[in-house]
């Protein structure tokens, strides 16, 4: 069974307690926070402040995906606002591996994000140092995209390196994730699926969750 993080950047930002309290009831294992800074990505959401508020809330994993450029300065604000696996972006980290050792040096499971024009070949000398590799399946910077279907590929090769390296990190697959492909993607060696507008614009988002669960 997949570990189901809901987007939380598709939820009604006036109702957004609501919308927490809709995961902790839910089958949901982690909250997944998307963080834009309008320079990494054409887009801007929301910061500190906010997670800050969200990890009030709950005690789920707090999953926080940093779109921004030079992500290194935040690390020890992000893990006091609440975070507990931080996601950077391969492409806006010239010192990778320095970086992740800074996230685990606070006490968080560090993750590496690869955009889709990104190879999963750049991960081959640092795969045991990341706890998750999110694959972005659209174009960071806004929700609602289709799924792009070279995904699958992506994920059957980051598994293969994963197991030839015999390590132990888990693959995340962020954006336009829906019933229709979850089953595909797991089946691909998928460990955990963000799913922002599948999971919120659901009638009944708490059964959408443990359907994606279960898939």
């Amino acid at each position: 069974m997949a570990i189901i993080a809901p987007s939380l950047l598709a939820a009604d930002f006036l109702e957004l307690g609501k919308a927490c309290a809709m995961l902790n009831a839910s089958e949901a294992a982690w909250f997944h926070l998307d963080v834009m800074d309008g320079v990494f990505v054409p887009n801007i959401s929301f910061g500190l402040p906010i997670i800050e508020q969200i990890k009030k809330t709950t005690t789920k994993e707090m999953d926080v995906h940093l779109m921004i450029v030079q992500p290194e300065k935040y690390i020890t604000a992000f893990k006091q606002a609440g975070a507990t696996i931080l996601t950077v972006h391969y492409e806006a980290c010239p010192h990778l591996h320095s970086t992740l050792q800074q996230i685990k040096a606070q006490g968080m499971k560090a993750g590496v994000a690869l955009n889709p024009h990104t190879p999963i070949e750049v991960l081959k000398e640092i795969i045991f140092d990341i706890d998750v590799v999110c694959i972005m399946s659209v174009n960071p910077g806004f929700g609602g995209q289709k799924f792009i279907e070279h995904t699958y590929e992506k994920v059957t090769a980051l598994k293969q390196l994963i197991k030839d390296k015999k390590a132990s990190t888990l693959i995340e697959i962020d954006g336009g994730v829906t019933m229709d492909n979850a089953a595909k993607l797991v089946a691909a060696g998928a460990d955990v699926l963000v799913a922002g507008t599948t999971v919120f614009k659901a009638s009944d988002p708490i059964q959408m969750i443990a359907s994606l669960k279960n898939c």
